[in-house]
């Protein structure tokens, strides 16, 4: 069988006691990763002047042997070559690797887990600040309350969460990194249950631009920079500042049933989307469920949490009936199925290219004929048309909202075209390139009178509205807040929020 897209569950069994990822710090108190909160030294200077700044941490520069492996990120149709890259070890690097960067002049990214899906986590001849390293965790299981340095990726989350009983929303992919899915919104097989990820922040510690040429260490919680929190709760990663560390409210879990609904060919697609459509989005709130269409496959991916196998197959019974798909069930701890269900890397295409869409109601037969014929032309086996049930809980606000716009959508969707071989010298021209991206371009087009608006952590580059496709009406009070917490416009890429003018 085919290792299909990053958003193929590729195995259908976690093997017992898997996922015992082991985090630094996880066990004890806060690491250095998440420092105590106060002004970087000298970043209030008169002025808006600092000391001369020095980069800390560990820092990786073009001459150095592993700056291939450093530069590279997780989608292979993007390479670029920063000045330099700092791996902060705690938050006072990243203090220092902004004020270096601005009183050099020199360009900002912000990288997590490296899978920014246009390239915008890094930049040519800038300065890359990763915070992959900043691994604490800190579980207050009293309060249910856990901070966690912002360096975790899902699958470190869910895992060590896990291991405690406990679970926060996150997307599938485990190599993701937790802060950059949260920052944008975030959604997986919890989001029915409880919500975005975003709708778990409570509260974050952010480095930010400040005077001239300096930065300084911010809190952002209900009681402290609460717009600032409004903001980090969906505007996405790498706006406003930089992000050192998280703190999510908890969900008890101590087990979920994992379900996997495969069917052989494309056949019964239109007749398997009806019913998906009419039964997800509107079943039991902790019901998360993933559709995925391929060219030689259907896949039903579904979560109960705290349920049981018989449950799960009567609530997806108007899906499970059509045609003779072949399903399995499992029972177990959430951590170990996540971690069962991951795809490593190495097994993975190198070149990916996504468009995102919400839909705010059910697609009609023509709309269904429309996926149906390109997912049969697809380019390869990993491109796919993937959808994600919303409803439930995804409706709710948490206290003090998000920015996060899209709560009335029945379903995410997602064309996506996965193709190439991974290798240490990415940029060589494939020749599937100009036909897989043409396949998504044209896809997405066609269904653009069925859908609205789009995600930002899948950003549409081709999008000449996309500040209201990802934000709606929230866009100007995100604007009026950039200029309040970076009127410099520091943190800018290709489709960052630029700050109101005067």
């Amino acid at each position: 069988m085919n290792d299909f897209s990053r958003r193929r569950l590729l195995k259908t069994s976690a093997a017992a006691g898997a996922g015992a990822v082991v985090v630094p710090g996880a066990a004890a108190a806060a690491a250095p990763a998440a420092s105590a909160v106060t002004d970087a030294p000298g970043s209030g200077g008169q002025g808006g002047k600092c000391p001369p700044a020095k980069l800390t941490g560990r820092i990786v520069r073009p001459e150095d042997s592993g700056y291939t492996d450093a530069r590279l990120g997780w989608d292979q149709l993007f390479s670029h070559y920063p000045l330099v890259i700092v791996f902060a070890q705690n938050t006072q690097d990243v203090v220092n690797a902004l004020t270096w960067a601005r009183q050099n002049d020199v360009a900002v990214r912000i990288r997590s887990g490296r899978h920014a899906l246009e390239g915008w986590s890094n930049v040519d001849s800038g300065i890359v600040i990763d915070i992959s390293e900043l691994k604490s965790v800190r579980i207050d299981a009293a309060a249910r309350v856990a901070t966690v340095g912002a360096g975790l990726n899902q699958l470190e989350a869910v895992t060590t969460l896990a291991k405690r009983n406990f679970a926060v929303t996150t997307g599938t992919e485990g190599s993701v990194g937790l802060s950059g899915a949260t920052l944008g919104g975030g959604f997986g097989f919890l989001t029915r249950w409880l919500g975005m990820a975003c709708d778990s922040l409570i509260g974050a510690e952010i480095v930010v631009a400040e005077g001239d040429e300096c930065a300084k260490v911010v809190k952002a919680d209900l009681n402290h920079n609460s717009d600032l929190l409004w903001a980090l709760r969906g505007a996405g990663n790498g706006n406003f500042g930089i992000v050192t560390s998280l703190t999510y409210k908890l969900a008890p879990l101590k087990s979920v049933t994992y379900l996997q609904a495969t069917w052989d060919g494309t056949g019964d697609l239109r007749r398997i989307f009806e019913a998906y459509q009419r039964t997800t989005p509107y079943t039991d709130a902790r019901l998360g469920t993933q559709l995925e269409a391929h060219r030689n496959q259907l896949l039903l991916f579904a979560v109960l949490p705290e349920g049981t196998p018989t449950e799960t197959r009567r609530l997806l019974a108007p899906i499970l009936s059509i045609g003779s798909p072949q399903v399995t069930t499992q029972v177990g701890n959430w951590g170990d199925i996540y971690a069962g269900f991951q795809i490593p890397i190495e097994n993975e295409p190198a070149n990916w290219k996504f468009y995102s869409q919400f839909a705010k109601k059910p697609f009609p037969g023509e709309a269904i004929d429309i996926v149906s014929a390109f997912v049969k032309d697809a380019p390869t086996d990993d491109s796919n048309y993937f959808v994600q049930a919303f409803g439930g809980n995804v409706r709710r606000n948490p206290h003090g909202g998000t920015a996060f716009p899209h709560r009335d959508a029945l379903f995410y969707a997602e064309p996506g075209a996965g193709w190439g071989t991974r290798s240490d010298q990415p940029g060589i021209c494939d020749p599937l390139t100009p036909r897989a991206q043409a396949w998504i371009a044209e896809f997405s087009q066609a269904l653009r009178p069925y859908v609205n608006g789009a995600y930002v952590n899948v950003p549409n580059v081709s999008l000449q509205d996309w500040e209201t496709a990802y934000w709606e009406s929230n866009f100007d009070r995100l604007r009026r807040l950039k200029a309040k917490y970076d009127p410099h416009n520091i943190f800018q890429y290709d489709q960052s929020i630029p700050p109101a003018s005067c």
